[in-house]
């Protein structure tokens, strides 16, 4: 038998997790697909702004598109820190000791579940990450691009990552293109302040990016969509886990990563309230 744990002190088990510190991985690894994904953006930013757009500024297409392309690839920007900085749902580390189970309310006896590698209690539905060393609740997985885990808390954030990334990467890859045509039927002449060479080699290597993270955060971000939309996570597809938890309905599903529908579903600074209605708590005998 399964016994709820309150409302009110999952919420404060989860502040004492995360108050008073940045939530930071020290996964070299991840740290180091962080700072690339960072300088691909800044890379894509470079040769968009210097090589396409700055030319014709003037012109509604440049001024339009360097606005359009601003705004997402700030918005990317800002997705990936809020992803990789926001506690993703960590259980606290070690608070399934004796006398932690008896501040907690829990009697001699009742059954709760613990993770024998963290000596945490366990929610349903959480796993156990061995890079971030925690239990996260509704863990989808860990992403060494972010260098976190995409759980119940920062699920949102990264489908707005893998969004925003396909976004202007499409919108970089026809810039491109769209570029290449254009000095191609001018011989080059007032097309870029740079040589043929080196526009040709800029403007081929951001294709090359493009057309490679369009693909791949499109493929991210349709797995994601299909997780929520089945309101079971990857982790869980992954382990065929049966549902033992009562499962909510698509639209329900959605709302709980997203909140109720308005434009703040497309925001990375609108915060997604965590649900504590769904958290249980066991402990293995």
């Amino acid at each position: 038998m399964d016994f709820p744990y309150s409302n009110l002190k999952q919420e404060d088990l989860h502040n004492r997790c995360c108050s008073g510190r940045i939530w930071c991985i020290k996964d070299i690894c991840g740290i180091i697909c962080a700072i690339l994904t960072w300088l691909l953006i800044f890379y894509a930013e470079f040769v968009v702004m210097s090589v396409i757009l700055f030319p014709s500024l003037e012109s509604f297409y440049g001024l339009s598109n360097t606005i359009l392309f601003q705004t997402l690839a700030f918005l990317a920007f800002t997705s990936h820190l809020k992803t990789m900085f926001t506690d993703p749902g960590a259980v606290p580390k070690g608070n399934a000791t004796k006398e932690m189970i008896r501040q907690m309310g829990f009697r001699e006896g009742q059954v709760i579940f613990k993770c024998p590698k963290c000596c945490s209690i366990k929610p349903d539905r959480a796993h156990h990450c061995s890079v971030c060393q925690r239990c996260v609740r509704k863990m989808d997985h860990h992403c060494p691009w972010v260098n976190n885990c995409v759980g119940e808390n920062n699920q949102k954030y990264f489908v707005l990552f893998t969004f925003y990334i396909a976004s202007i990467s499409i919108h970089s890859l026809l810039l491109a293109v769209n570029q290449m045509l254009t000095c191609v039927q001018h011989e080059w002449k007032d097309c870029t302040a740079y040589t043929p060479p080196t526009t040709v080699v800029l403007l081929l290597f951001l294709i090359f990016e493009a057309l490679l993270f369009a693909i791949f955060t499109m493929v991210m971000l349709a797995t994601q969509v299909q997780a929520i939309w089945n309101d079971k996570t990857g982790i869980e597809q992954l382990k065929k886990e049966q549902a033992t938890w009562a499962k909510k309905s698509r639209w329900k599903s959605i709302q709980a990563v997203f909140g109720r529908f308005s434009i703040l579903w497309f925001s990375p600074f609108a915060k997604p309230t965590p649900s504590y209605k769904t958290d249980h708590y066991f402990f293995s005998v």
